[in-house]
């Protein structure tokens, strides 16, 4: 193992800074036929809900320039049968396993973290607060700082191990939610879920997708959550875990300066399956050749000052 690529996340040590977005790769088992998924520094389930999920009817993803767009709909097989059938994979391929959840009750947040923290296996957990909250006419938790606070206070006296909250990046300013995380308790935050877009068949003169509108994901939003990054960074003392268009091992080194702790790879998996070795290849000769003890030293090192240029 290559000691100076490990980070620390909370209680977490990861062994690199590269784990799987929410989403993106199923429950992480299924990564096996392409990668050894235990040499990620940690695997991110799909949101898991109380009872399973069936999703919002197709078309649910399409292409669209530079990236994809998605409403899955949270299509998942519940957290019971998660615990039941994807924990024991996941533990055999020595993977460190973080669960997403999600609903639209905060008890019922707080009833997923209790499930999951009796689980040895699950040695993390996201929370997924861009579900509509019903009991508040349709306001999304993870918009309102108060809503998004109370949350994860309530995870938190639950949940001793480590905690992420993922950030919606569809607020003017996203440094407000970080800072209700950090005062709740949590360990870190994830910046960001996906971009509200949409795009239109223009022969059909219909969405693309079934429910107009969706996520944005891919590389056209890193610029965005790049700067989304950059401003959190300066708004709290916890770690960030990056999300957002990462292709190759050079959008990792960048967002490591911009103030990221670690990166959550999500689109680029559905091109590239196996693009983690190949990332951790380029970060490790980076690291190398650049006379680096330890790829903390990236954190956050982003030299904003601006030189002078001479007229002459």
């Amino acid at each position: 193992m290559k000691t100076h690529l490990k980070i620390g996340i909370g209680k977490l040590e990861l062994k690199n800074p590269l784990m799987t977005a929410s989403g993106t790769s199923g429950y992480g088992d299924e990564l096996g036929n392409y990668f050894d998924v235990a040499a990620l520094g940690a695997v991110v389930s799909k949101s898991l809900t109380l009872k399973p999920k069936i999703g919002n009817e197709p078309p649910r993803v399409t292409e669209v320039a530079c990236g994809m767009l998605n409403s899955i709909g949270l299509a998942n097989i519940g957290v019971e049968r998660f615990i039941s059938e994807k924990l024991p994979k996941l533990r055999k391929s020595g993977a460190t396993i973080i669960a997403n959840i999600a609903a639209k009750r905060a008890e019922d947040y707080l009833s997923l973290a209790e499930m999951l923290s009796d689980e040895e296996d699950v040695q993390g957990l996201e929370i997924n607060l861009s579900c509509p909250n019903v009991k508040e006419g349709g306001i999304e938790f993870g918009s309102d700082p108060k809503m998004l606070g109370t949350i994860t206070r309530l995870v938190r006296n639950v949940f001793p191990k480590t905690l992420l909250v993922k950030l919606t990046p569809n607020v003017t300013r996203i440094s407000e939610l970080a800072r209700a995380a950090e005062g709740e308790g949590a360990d870190a935050v994830t910046v960001a879920n996906t971009y509200v877009g949409m795009a239109i068949d223009i022969y059909k003169r219909a969405p693309k997708i079934h429910t107009v509108t969706g996520g944005l994901s891919g590389p056209a939003i890193k610029p965005l959550t790049m700067a989304k990054v950059y401003e959190v960074t300066k708004s709290v003392d916890i770690p960030i875990v990056a999300s957002g268009g990462i292709f190759t091992w050079q959008d990792v080194i960048e967002y490591l300066i911009a103030g990221a702790s670690a990166v959550e790879l999500g689109t680029v998996l559905f091109a590239k399956p196996n693009v983690p070795e190949e990332l951790l290849s380029g970060i490790e000769s980076y690291v190398s050749s650049s006379k680096l003890e330890h790829i903390s030293d990236l954190i956050g090192s982003l030299n904003t000052g601006v030189e002078k240029v001479s007229a002459h």
